[in-house]
Formats: C-alpha cells, structure tokens, sequence
C-alpha cells in the first residue's frame, strides 16, 4: 500500500487518500474555536477496509493538530475507536477518558 497518497482538501477540514487518482477513504473535520478539531466523518472504501486507511487517515488530522497546537473530539465511531485504541493519539485528545 505504498501508492497511496494522503491529500489535505482544499478546504482544509479533511483528508482523502487516494490511489491511482481515486479517493479511497476520507476523513473530515470542523474546526471548533481557537484551538480544536473535531472528527465528524471517516469512510473507507469497502475494498480497503482493515488496511489501516483509516487509521492512517486520524494519523494526518493529529499531525495536523499538532502542527496548530490543536486538540481534537473525536465524535465520529470509528475516529473515537481509535483514539480509545492507540494511545499515540493521547497528546491530541481533548479528554483524556479511555
């Protein structure tokens, strides 16, 4: 899976991941205050699911958020598991609740 590309929307509240030229998965985000990030959406297309796509994906919001010194909610389930699950996302994470 080294082909695939993580791209920031040109809106800034999101990434795709794309391969070939096509979006495989999508993240998207809003920005909440001064300060925050909140995960509203992930998806992956059904034939790269349990290829850490979207893990990958809640990878390049939280470098993005500490890149601007940001923490995210993660509201959206699938963002939320993985928060839960790997604890490299703690630095980010808006309330530490496991």
């Amino acid at each position: 899976m080294d082909d695939i590309e993580y791209v920031l929307c040109n809106n800034g509240t999101g990434y795709y991941a794309m391969l070939h030229g096509k979006s495989i998965g999508e993240i998207s985000f809003v920005r909440v205050g001064i300060d925050k990030f909140m995960i509203d959406h992930t998806s992956v297309s059904d034939d790269f699911r349990n290829s850490k796509i979207g893990l990958n994906l809640v990878r390049h919001v939280c470098d993005l958020a500490r890149k601007q010194h940001r923490k995210i909610i993660p509201m959206c389930p699938f963002a939320r598991a993985m928060f839960t699950r790997y604890p490299e996302f703690d630095d980010v994470r808006l309330l530490q609740s496991r």
